[in-house]
């Protein structure tokens, strides 16, 4: 936007400011706001959790805010959408325990259940409905599971404990992290019929993969020898370092869509703000903080980066595009700067009066001396 767009925006926006109680998803106020997935008809997921930290899970479609409820907890939240309007994420059930959900509108909550264990949360989905995430076991450990809507596979490790999944592609392919007998997580790729396999680091001990496109690339983040992270793209046994793209700081890549676009954050210092990158084009853009987001989770087909914006109070769900585009002054631009001019020459009309009066007066002071 530009600046006398803001100005405008700005003034328009100050007389309402006390009494908009309400935010993108329905929150009050003092509420934060995440949003978490979009799909194709612009129905939009996430959480909003409030003041005591509860948090709800939310579903906008069609400018309706619908709550998708627990699994007779008080809490949930909402992590990815599919085009069919199917939604996965985690609530709590009548016992306190996290349980990965599957909702639509039509069937409402229903829980997935666990591999054994007490919880679960489901992470991601595809245009099929298949969900991912992660689960108990029975004996005391987490695995990462696919759930096809008939029953939870467990997907394994790569010979350690623990294992967590965190997206899922058109043909079924699972990325996430997995534990190594050693107990160091790396980014893994399991293919159905082929398992789960290994990804390559960038050098460092641990890593994770946080998302695949339906061509097969894999995007995540790896330590470095030295301690920092950087993000990473993995394409035909081939790992890309996007971190050394970026002159400094630690980065996470967190979404990639079918165009290859990837997204993600970037942390300069430790008392900074995160700030937005994006890959795109083999170009690497990182914003500044008015065009980033606080938390950057993924990105659509149509180019939308979705997350949260700081308000400086708490978190709000917001995005931004992943093209930044040159204008020239549009007709609100030149309206807007058209009622500066008037309100300035308003202004230096009343200074002028006020200057005249006061020599007037000063005169009629002197002729009485």
């Amino acid at each position: 936007m530009k600046p006398a767009s803001l100005a405008l925006a700005i003034a328009l926006a100050l007389p309402f400011a006390t009494t908009q109680a309400r935010g993108p998803m329905g929150e009050l106020r003092t509420e934060s706001s995440s949003m978490t997935g979009v799909n194709a008809a612009g129905e939009w997921v996430g959480e909003i959790k409030d003041e005591d930290g509860r948090r709800r899970a939310i579903m906008m479609s069609q400018g309706r805010h619908i709550e998708i409820g627990t699994l007779g907890g008080s809490d949930s939240t909402a992590n990815a959408i599919n085009n069919q309007g199917v939604v996965t994420g985690g609530a709590l059930t009548v016992s306190n325990a996290w349980h990965a959900f599957r909702y639509d509108e039509a069937q409402g909550i229903r829980d997935l259940g666990t591999l054994g264990g007490s919880s679960s949360v489901g992470t991601a989905l595809n245009q099929s409905g298949h969900i991912v995430g992660y689960a108990d076991t029975a004996d005391g450990n987490y695995h990462a599971f696919i759930d096809n809507g008939s029953r939870m596979q467990d997907l394994g490790t790569l010979g350690g404990k623990n294992s967590y999944a965190t997206a899922i592609n058109g043909d079924g392919y699972v990325v996430g992290a997995a534990q190594l007998p050693n107990g160091y997580r790396r980014a893994f790729l399991y293919k159905p019929g082929s398992g789960m396999i290994e990804l390559p680091t960038l050098g460092g001990r641990i890593s994770v993969a946080t998302g695949v496109n339906d061509h097969g690339v894999v995007v995540g983040a790896s330590e470095m020898p030295n301690g920092a992270w950087h993000a990473f793209m993995y394409e035909n046994g081939r790992i890309i370092d996007l971190g050394a793209m970026i002159a400094r700081g630690s980065s996470f890549a967190n979404g990639i869509n079918n165009h290859g676009d990837i997204v993600g954050t970037v942390k300069i210092k430790d008392h900074d703000s995160p700030h937005t990158f994006i890959y795109k084009n083999g170009q690497m853009q990182v914003r500044s903080a008015f065009g980033s987001l606080y938390l950057t989770r993924d990105i659509t087909e149509e180019g939308k980066v979705i997350g949260s914006a700081y308000t400086g109070h708490v978190l709000k769900s917001g995005s931004v595009d992943s093209v930044q585009t040159k204008r020239g002054l549009t007709a609100l631009d030149w309206l807007t700067l058209g009622l500066l001019a008037i309100l300035a020459a308003a202004g230096a009309f009343k200074l002028r009066d006020r200057i005249r009066k006061g020599i007037n007066y000063s005169s009629k002071m002197l002729s009485l001396a």
